[in-house]
């Protein structure tokens, strides 16, 4: 058996791999620099790769292809669809980083709260007094929103009850009872959420045509002047030159971004120069605890399918439907 993946996985999922298959590490994303090696492989897995970077066509390239695995729960870099219809199960690690995740979020808003990062800037210069800014406030009894109460959202509705914040929520697939149950307050109407607002917290899936711009320049209008924005869910989520004309006029006070239009960014990019903004390389998903339980998670995942078990935490679960799947177990997790 042979496994090709984009870049090496940490230490722990390579000791998974050690002695039961062969390994090709790419250290390239696109998966049409290497067809040779692909011609005899038969898990392809994905670290990081550009939207649709493994498609159709590189798929078709190994006839021994039994699974392609992603070391995350996004897979956009995939084409599902072409993988379901070739019987491809997409191995995901839902769950995995969903702390990690949570954890980011709760930091971005609390070192814009401190004003932490142009504080640690101009100290650097000798500009003791940027302590007069008078940026910082608490956030105890200020109203925190989450656009989005899934599980990683309800992970952080509890850390930002625990610091004594209001939770609000604006989300169509939970009930007022449900929202209730995790002490957040439904908002039906998003604007009127985004009104009441101190930070607002995006943090929900991308949906092509669907979720595309759930904040945009009427939102951000209906936002305070001293709220902050927070997004680790995906980029276009936000509409990013919009994001950056709010900052720019000072119609929101801030944000703290570990997603973007443009991955990986460019440093003339516009929004690394915004002001009052806090970025990183999205990597809210990169903590130690987090590449482990991904990278092995998705090792097992890969060579459960290998060895011919359907592995539950997979793209989409209609691949089992195709021919090549006929009267196979489940594998046990």
């Amino acid at each position: 058996m042979k496994v090709t993946m984009t870049e090496a996985l940490c230490q722990e999922g390579m000791d998974l791999l050690q002695g039961k298959t062969e390994i090709f590490v790419a250290h390239d994303a696109n998966p049409h620099h290497y067809t040779e090696q692909l011609k005899d492989t038969d898990a392809l897995i994905v670290r990081v790769a550009d939207k649709g970077a493994i498609d159709e066509s590189s798929m078709k390239t190994s006839p021994n292809l039994k699974v392609i695995g992603r070391t995350g729960i996004g897979y956009d870099s995939v084409d599902v669809a072409a993988a379901t219809k070739l019987g491809i199960p997409v191995v995901i690690t839902p769950g995995a980083n969903n702390r990690s995740v949570a954890e980011h979020v709760v930091t971005l808003m609390l070192a814009l709260s401190k004003n932490l990062v142009e504080a640690d800037v101009e100290q650097r210069k000798g500009n003791w007094k940027i302590r007069d800014a008078h940026k910082a406030f608490e956030v105890e009894h200020k109203t925190c929103l989450l656009i989005g109460l899934g599980t990683i959202g309800k992970i952080i509705s509890r850390l930002c009850l625990g610091l004594d914040m209001k939770v609000i929520g604006y989300d169509t697939f939970l009930s007022g009872e449900q929202m209730a149950e995790l002490g957040v307050e439904k908002y039906d109407d998003k604007f009127e959420a985004l009104k009441a607002a101190d930070v607002v917290i995006v943090q929900m899936p991308l949906i092509e045509g669907v979720t595309n711009n759930t904040i945009a320049k009427a939102e951000l209008e209906a936002m305070k002047p001293t709220a902050l924005l927070i997004n680790c869910g995906r980029g276009e989520l936000v509409n990013e030159p919009d994001l950056c004309a709010a900052l720019k006029s000072g119609e929101i006070a801030g944000a703290g971004l570990d997603v973007f239009w443009n991955e990986p960014t460019r440093v003339d990019d516009e929004i690394v120069h915004c002001p009052n903004v806090i970025v990183s390389p999205h990597s809210a998903a990169q903590t130690r605890e987090a590449v482990i339980k991904m990278a092995t998670m998705c090792v097992e995942g890969c060579l459960a399918v290998c060895n011919g078990k359907k592995w539950p935490y997979v793209a989409d679960k209609k691949v089992y439907d195709h021919p090549r799947w006929a009267g196979k177990d489940w594998a046990e997790v």
